[in-house]
């Protein structure tokens, strides 16, 4: 199945690149905004700090909330998930306040996951995961080994890439 900007590209392609504005023949810039999910409830009855797909805690819930708050200047046009509860939960706030569909990804795939962020040229992306692949995502995009996984109890990192025809530039910021 194609991804949401390999379909867009398809289409593009079939009706011709006459149809495009002069701005977006001239921005063709893609922005990632790339998170981990908001913090996990590992207290709820049955679970452990290792349970596979925990929810998230009420400290997470706010935090998947503030992000919408975080992210409102943003023009975000695509939403990349795993299928995991507590990665999902913290989109849905923005999903639901944008129209969006979430798109899962395998994050055990994480250069599939790139040459798909790297198609979607003049998009802005949100992007959320886990402590050990988020960072290597933007390793991945950046060309470089600048960030380290994150520990158990970062919660509020967010880095931004943006990727232009001459330049990738990149930057960590805590929200």
């Amino acid at each position: 199945m194609k991804k949401p900007c390999q379909i867009l590209l398809l289409i593009f392609t079939i009706i011709g690149s006459f149809t495009f504005s002069a701005s977006a023949q001239k921005d063709s810039s893609t922005t990632i905004i790339l998170v981990r999910h908001a913090e996990k409830d590992t207290t709820a009855a049955g679970s452990t700090q290792m349970q596979a797909d925990p929810p998230l805690s009420a400290v997470g819930k706010i935090r998947a909330d503030n992000l919408v708050k975080v992210l409102t200047s943003y023009p975000i046009q695509v939403i990349f998930s795993t299928k995991y509860n507590r990665t999902r939960s913290t989109v849905m706030p923005i999903a639901a306040k944008l129209g969006l569909e979430i798109e899962t990804y395998d994050p055990s795939k994480q250069a599939d996951l790139v040459s798909i962020l790297k198609s979607c040229k003049g998009k802005t992306i949100l992007v959320v995961g886990h402590s050990n692949t988020i960072p290597g995502l933007v390793n991945l995009l950046t060309d470089n080994s600048n960030y380290p996984d994150l520990s158990e109890n970062e919660y509020d990192k967010m880095y931004i890439v943006r990727l232009d025809k001459e330049k990738i530039t990149h930057q960590q910021i805590s929200y």
